[in-house]
């Protein structure tokens, strides 16, 4: 047994801290969420960019008739359909339009990214259809065989019923090259399961609903972006694409969903509708979540890139003498482990490996960024794997999981260089 090292305490704990709760996910299928509200709500403002509104009416009709020209085209559910755009109307008619097709959409900002890095990631992920507006398309140099379709061509079908089966919730929504990596780099999959167990329930979900504004301030390639877009459109809000000043759009939301450095730049003062925040990606300063948490419901997510969007979430509170990371997520699972992989007693400093529907599932030995590799679970089993944070962390008195550091910085999370239960810090 896994846990016999530990104290009957000690195990009661590990599952009562590690295990997020579970709760009731209505629609498996991201773009069949969104639908709902297309359905429900069709004249609801989807999003605005520049002055030009489109409803969730327009949004599912104008993605259905693309989709089935995805379809004819040859995509198939499993495949990788290149998103090379600027952030944009027609952008997000693209995504949608590539999951209705139960493909995964591969995003790239057109404008931002050189020809030869484009081309790279077509390679890698093997994409044989991409996605781009007009004026773009002569950055775009696709070998034979591969197939451009501009977003705001004309549209010239009709929607119809897609001939194809629906996605599983395990396919892929969402896949990038990892970054940096040499050769042929390792591919970072978000699912459906993944993302609709996250943007569906809370914390994750920040209470998004109709009414509700939700800034688009990250680039298309980031990470976070897919919460950005995917958690306003999945909760029948509206999405404010932002242009070229990021603080003019902040000003009229009421849902922030940013990186501490796009957070950074931004004056709560400036942003008086803003109701909740979610800091995602590297750890956000003390001074800027506190300076924000005094306006606004600022929570922090911790998660291993590529592998799941957050794993954790909890709740900023200024008075804390140390900020945390919170608790898991529903559906994640969440440990503290040594070196030897093996549960830490309550209170004790390890590794935070992160496993449950929350986390994309990966074969074992597979690289993930920055070293970090998938491996059997064995507190869930039946097959499941676990991922590897490259986190350093503990289990508060409480049941809150604080954040230390990583496994490759030179000090450890106690504060002197060397080794923390067989990790090493150094």
């Amino acid at each position: 047994m896994p846990l016999r090292h530990l104290t009957a305490r000690d195990q009661q704990l590990f599952w009562q801290y590690g295990r997020g709760p579970d709760a009731p996910v209505h629609e498996p299928l991201v773009h069949r969420a969104v639908e709902r509200h297309a359905i429900v709500h069709p004249h609801a403002v989807a999003a605005e960019h520049h002055g030009a509104t489109l409803t969730y009416g327009e949004l599912d009709r104008y993605a259905s008739v693309l989709a089935g020209r995805l379809v004819r085209e040859g995509v198939r559910p499993g495949d990788h359909v290149g998103l090379f755009a600027r952030r944009s109307i027609p952008m997000l008619v693209g995504l949608l339009a590539v999951l209705k097709a139960g493909a995964a959409y591969v995003p790239q900002d057109v404008g931002r990214t050189s020809p030869a890095q484009l081309a790279r990631v077509v390679r890698a992920t093997r994409t044989r259809v991409v996605l781009t507006q007009q004026e773009h398309a002569p950055r775009l140099q696709l070998p034979d065989g591969h197939r451009l379709i501009a977003l705001d061509d004309p549209v010239p079908y009709q929607a119809g019923p897609l001939p194809v089966p629906p996605p599983h919730p395990d396919d892929g929504c969402c896949v990038r090259p990892a970054p940096g990596a040499p050769g042929r780099p390792p591919l970072l999959r978000l699912t459906h399961r993944n993302l609709t167990g996250l943007l569906l329930t809370e914390p994750g979900g920040l209470g998004i609903r109709p009414g509700d504004r939700v800034a688009q301030l990250l680039e298309l390639s980031d990470e976070p972006a897919v919460w950005e877009i995917l958690g306003c459109l999945t909760r029948g809000a509206t999405l404010v694409v932002r242009g070229a000043d990021p603080a003019a759009t902040a000003r009229t939301a009421t849902v922030l969903i940013v990186t501490p450095a796009v957070l950074a730049g931004l004056d709560p003062a400036a942003c008086p509708r803003v109701r909740a925040v979610a800091v995602v990606g590297e750890p956000c300063p003390r001074p800027l979540a506190d300076r924000w948490s005094r306006r606004a419901a600022l929570f922090h997510g911790r998660g291993p890139a590529g592998a799941a969007l957050v794993t954790t979430m909890g709740r900023h509170d200024p008075a804390a003498e140390r900020p945390t990371a919170g608790r898991p997520v529903p559906g994640t699972t969440v440990y503290v482990l040594d070196a030897g992989r093996r549960p830490l007693p309550i209170g004790e400093t390890g590794e935070i490996w992160a496993g449950g529907d929350g986390v994309s599932a990966g074969r074992p030995g597979d690289e993930t960024p920055d070293g970090r590799r998938h491996a059997p679970d064995p507190f869930l089993g039946a097959g499941r794997t676990m991922v590897r944070t490259g986190d350093l962390g503990r289990w508060t008195p409480d049941g809150r999981l604080e954040h230390l550091g990583r496994t490759d910085d030179p000090v450890s999370g106690r504060g002197t260089a060397g080794p923390v239960n067989g990790l090493r810090v150094a």
